[in-house]
């Protein structure tokens, strides 16, 4: 997942039908990604002309990865450094020497995994993603349906929408 797909999007399946995705960066806690994926639910909702909302399906998935924090020697090469077992073993390229005659490239060519930082931290981001069936009238008496006002009037106070 790269920067761009973050934030939300949606597609519809029918008329009264959505897919409903919001998409958090490694600061955006699992809770917040969930609050913003309901309220662009009862935004979609009261935009279409309907009053209420059945949350059919939802989901909420989580990419970790390690990222390098500081300590560690410098090194030009190993800015972005991210752990990989391909960099280790004899068949690893800080083995090879595809420049000829160079006394330390077999042990401390640019590949040295060991050059690198030093401590790493696991990074997570967190995709909540649901389908929604919009109805008009009073919300049925179900915990599955949501009624698009109250959820904005409740929810509103923690979003936090982007500076343009």
């Amino acid at each position: 997942m790269d920067s761009s797909s973050r934030g939300y999007s949606e597609q519809q399946i029918e008329n009264n039908r959505f897919r409903v995705q919001f998409s958090g960066n490694s600061l955006t806690d699992r809770k917040t990604v969930e609050t913003y994926l309901l309220y662009r639910a009862a935004e979609l909702t009261k935009l279409n002309g309907y009053d209420h909302f059945r949350v059919v399906h939802r989901d909420t998935d989580a990419e970790s990865r390690m990222v390098p924090i500081g300590g560690g020697a410098y090194t030009p090469f190993y800015d972005h450094f991210y752990l990989d077992y391909y960099y280790y073993g004899s068949r690893a390229s800080y083995y090879r020497r595809p420049y000829g005659p160079d006394p330390f490239w077999p042990r401390w060519g640019y590949y040295d995994p060991y050059w690198g930082p030093a401590q790493y931290r696991e990074s997570t981001r967190y995709m909540a993603s649901a389908e929604i069936l919009m109805g008009k009238g009073p919300k049925p008496d179900d915990a599955a349906y949501f009624d698009a006002d109250q959820v904005l009037m409740n929810l509103s106070g923690s979003i936090v929408r982007p500076e343009a």
